[in-house]
């Protein structure tokens, strides 16, 4: 198995999604590795040639670990780990430009058929047939 360097996104820290603490919500969190997601989803190509099933959220988790406060920039890490059955694993970390981990994200996901509102199998091939950089998808090999 080897290793390769994650998808990326670079994100700011705006003001506007600060607590009563002056630090990060929470939630944003959660929102930091929803961007992540998608921006890997459409780098690899797999948005466009998905037809009739889409990604969906079933599980999310995330460790805190530092901080983050307004102006702070974070580059959001994505990768997809995929097994056997209907679900796949996409994980992110957000990591402070100077390297501080802040935060591990941990999401399990599923294609649903949009029609029957029902997961498929074998997401890997999937997004395999729709074309999907899976190299890029995933930060290592499966």
């Amino acid at each position: 198995m080897t290793d390769r360097e994650p998808f990326r996104t670079r994100i700011k820290v705006r003001h506007y999604e600060l607590d009563t603490l002056g630090h990060l919500n929470h939630a944003v969190y959660h929102s930091y590795g929803e961007v992540s997601r998608l921006e890997l989803l459409e780098a690899s190509g797999a948005l466009k040639g998905l037809q009739g099933v889409a990604a969906v959220l079933l599980e999310t988790h995330v460790v805190f670990r530092r901080e983050l406060r307004a102006g702070d920039e974070v580059e959001v890490t994505c990768a997809a780990k995929f097994g056997t059955g209907k679900t796949f694993k996409m994980n992110s970390d957000i990591i402070k430009l100077d390297g501080t981990l802040a935060a591990e994200i941990t999401c399990t996901l599923g294609l649903m058929d949009l029609e029957r509102r029902k997961l498929v199998e074998d997401p890997r091939g999937r997004f395999e047939a729709a074309g999907a950089d899976l190299k890029l998808l995933s930060a290592s090999d499966d």
